[in-house]
């Protein structure tokens, strides 16, 4: 893959097949938190907690598959970036493809969603199978989501409001109506925004334990791990808890000690 990172490379992982995923953004006057379930299948191999990155001149932190590839990362100027696979879109590559998870990383280092837009279209996005790309760039406060279907990159900028985005390889619209309807429902609470909501929010079985939750639970397929992202102008912290979030929360950290300017 042209860009920042090399196939095979920096942030190991195998792949990213049939991810599923919940993404919810918290914005703040100063920065922002971001929390992230991952869904897969149960045979999938174990993710890899976060490690410290040097790309580029830049210090990136992300969890990582045993091979390459990554679902979310943060850098030292406080821009996260997550991926969710876009399973509404049918259309899937032909051949041998690339896997999702290389997205994340070739993007790891952007510091404005121009540079990103740099580093996108270098990567070989015929090979790669649609997905919607969710960038936050604090120091402009700005939210932006590229969405890839086989046929072009789109690029939207997004209010910096308290949103989330879904995937589901299982039943996508349905999963989306209904975590979408937690979420709506959870947003009404007078924690809303905080970080232990957000927690809530991601371990929430609601309107039952199943493929619809947003902690989701099947015979096959379960959320895996949980990553959250804090960035102030002190800086940023992810935390990962391998497992359901429903489970107790074991988290394991880092911090990027890097004063990030967002704005007053």
């Amino acid at each position: 893959m042209a860009g920042v990172f090399s196939f095979g490379g920096h942030l190991p992982g195998s792949g990213l097949i049939q991810t599923m995923c919940t993404v919810t953004f918290i914005a703040r006057r100063r920065g922002y938190c971001l929390g992230m379930n991952r869904d897969e299948k149960l045979t999938r191999p174990t993710g890899l907690t976060p490690k410290r990155l040097k790309v580029n001149g830049c210090a990136v932190i992300g969890p990582s598959e045993p091979g390459s590839g990554t679902w979310i990362t943060v850098n030292d100027h406080g821009v996260a970036v997550a991926l969710v696979n876009w399973y509404s879109i049918k259309a899937r590559v032909t051949g041998k493809a690339v896997s999702r998870g290389e997205v994340v990383n070739s993007v790891s280092a952007a510091t404005s969603p121009e540079f990103a837009d740099a580093l996108l279209v270098k990567c070989p996005l015929d090979r790669i199978n649609p997905f919607r790309l969710i960038g936050v760039f604090p120091q402009t406060s700005e939210l932006v989501e590229w969405r890839w279907d086989l046929k072009k990159l789109a690029r939207n900028s997004q209010q910096w409001n308290t949103q989330q985005w879904i995937s589901s390889g299982f039943d996508e619209p349905r999963a989306q109506r209904f975590r979408g309807r937690t979420f709506r429902d959870a947003r009404k609470q007078k924690s809303a925004g905080s970080l232990d909501w957000l927690r809530r929010l991601h371990r929430s079985h609601g309107p039952k334990s199943g493929p619809f939750s947003t902690c989701m639970h099947r015979a096959d397929a379960a959320t895996v791990s949980f990553t959250e992202i804090i960035v102030s102008s002190r800086g940023a912290v992810m935390r990962y808890h391998a497992g359901a979030p429903c489970q107790h929360c074991e988290f394991s950290f880092l911090v990027l000690n890097h004063r990030i300017n967002v704005p007053i």
